[in-house]
């Protein structure tokens, strides 16, 4: 068995690789003037780690994409109970993003990093050690608690870093760990289920984490200079309780098909949509004393704006297809988990080998020359999948799945990179938050309305004479992506719009 020198060892000699494969980009100071070769190392060293690190995280927002139908026999839950294992992880993640700005601002980079990991371990723990569902879920809470703090750190040490000519191809890499880890989550659940019980998921991740965090414990360094920044204690419940509101009320949109809820899901809705609201207000009102726990200053940003709300769609209709795909492949097709598991692979694996060289071609062309072709794909693809049925080809999802991915490679790299580079390095950190949250926030949501449609019209379908569960669960899934269809129309209109941001190393007029 591995001892955790040995996988300190491992780790040690895979950063070492994604450090030297960072050789060929310019990996400088924010000012933008050449480092001297201990910094230009040191910087190299950490954001190997970080990548490493945040890809290890947030594999684990879709791994339990495959084993959701295992779980629903095995703990004898419903699809709307379960799926709330991947909501309740990116509804954390959304209530937690908008404090790391405070945290990133505050703190140096290896304490802050040093609390990501020690709370994604201890998380991971918990959940192996689950004794039911409930604890299951708050182990998946507190893994997503690390998670969540990962995500800026990695961007924003990126945008500190990198200089504007070298972001693109950087910011390929980022895709590969924001994109395919989760795009590959469900092939590994398949692969560890098909031979060993749900608790493996976690159990092989931990040692994993503990070496990444001893790893990170020796050789981080600090890169950020701490300042003191105010926080403002109201706005983290007052963001908890709207964005956890708004979910759990499109959540239980498809409890009610099945059974009278106690609590009409119009009630949380109403109640997440005017807390939010208020959310908004205090933070547009502290942001005048530079007290904001998320600027709402980025949103004023035309080449910010596009770019992040077209991120967030995709996260709606992504995380909604990740979590409906093992559902229809298993309980409908009849796939195992690991076959589940093997059709998803090679569009995550597509999806990684294409995101350095798109990044290189943003770095030349810019962004309306990927962006609008990849939009295309995911809409058209978004559509094919309206016309599932029962018999459907495993080759035809296959082939579907690979072109889905080719059009999110085509989107991330470019949106990423020409959002964050819009804005003036004051607001890096909130803008890292804002694109975090708002995708997390989406995919959650996204998440909660599929799964509703696909069981208020899949419980309707059931009630017709001579209509098989098959039938009755494909047509709820048909209409489930119907709605990410039309969704993604937006997607392909704001295509249009996004532009190669100038640079945007300026100060940003109070």
């Amino acid at each position: 068995m591995m001892k955790l020198s040995d996988f300190e060892l491992f780790f040690s000699l895979f950063i070492e690789s994604v450090a030297m494969s960072l050789d060929s980009q310019t990996v400088s100071t924010a000012d933008d003037l050449p480092a001297p070769e201990d910094h230009r190392a040191r910087n190299k060293l950490v954001i190997g780690l970080l990548l490493v690190s945040t890809f290890v995280v947030i594999l684990n927002e879709t791994i339990m994409g495959v084993a959701l139908p295992h779980l629903m026999a095995d703990l004898k839950i419903s699809a709307n109970r379960v799926q709330w294992l991947t909501t309740a992880f990116m509804l954390t993640m959304a209530v937690i993003i908008p404090v790391t700005g405070y945290l990133l601002q505050r703190l140096n980079t290896r304490p802050v990093f040093m609390l990501a990991m020690s709370l994604f371990s201890g998380g991971t723990l918990i959940s192996a050690l689950a004794p039911g569902f409930s604890m299951l879920v708050i182990g998946r809470i507190v893994q997503a608690s690390g998670t969540a703090i990962m995500m800026p750190l990695l961007m924003t040490t990126i945008m500190h870093l990198v200089p504007p000519q070298s972001r693109g191809k950087t910011m390929g890499n980022i895709s590969i760990v924001i994109s395919v880890a989760p795009a590959i989550g469900p092939t590994i659940s398949g692969l560890i289920l098909s031979a060993l019980d749900w608790r493996w998921l976690f159990l092989l991740v931990l040692p994993i984490a503990l070496a990444a965090l001893a790893l990170g414990a020796w050789k981080i360094s600090n890169i950020t200079e701490p300042k003191k920044a105010p926080i403002d204690l109201l706005s983290i419940p007052l963001s908890a309780v709207g964005f956890g509101s708004f979910v759990y009320g499109l959540s239980g949109l498809g409890e009610a098909a099945v059974h009278t809820p106690i609590v009409s899901p119009w009630i949380p809705l109403t109640v997440g949509v005017a807390v939010i609201a208020i959310f908004i207000l205090r933070q547009l009102q502290l942001q005048k004393q530079d007290r904001a726990l998320l600027d709402m200053r980025t949103l004023t940003i035309k080449a910010f704006t596009i770019p992040a709300t077209m991120m967030a769609i995709l996260m709606m209709s992504m995380f909604g297809v990740f979590i409906l795909l093992p559902i229809y492949l298993q309980n409908v097709l009849r796939l195992s988990t690991l076959e589940t598991g093997l059709l998803l692979l090679p569009g995550g694996l597509i999806m990684g080998l294409c995101a350095p060289t798109v990044g290189s071609l943003f770095d030349r062309y810019g962004p309306m020359r990927l962006v609008v072709p990849g939009a295309i794909l995911f809409s058209l693809l978004m559509w094919s999948l309206t016309f599932i049925q029962p018999g459907t080809s495993f080759w035809l999802m296959l082939i579907a799945h690979v072109i889905l991915s080719i059009g999110l490679a085509l989107l991330f790299t470019p949106l990423f990179t020409a959002s964050l580079g819009a804005l003036p390095p004051n607001l890096y950190s909130h803008g890292s938050a804002m694109i975090g949250t708002t995708q997390q926030v989406a995919g959650a949501a996204g998440t909660a309305l599929f799964v509703a449609v696909m069981t208020i019209t899949g419980s309707s379908a059931a009630m017709t004479d001579g209509v098989t569960v098959a039938a009755a669960t494909t047509a709820g899934i048909r209409t489930a992506f119907f709605c990410g269809a039309i969704i993604s129309i937006a997607v392909v209109t704001m295509a249009f719009f996004v532009k190669k941001p100038a640079g945007g190393d300026h100060d940003l007029q109070h």
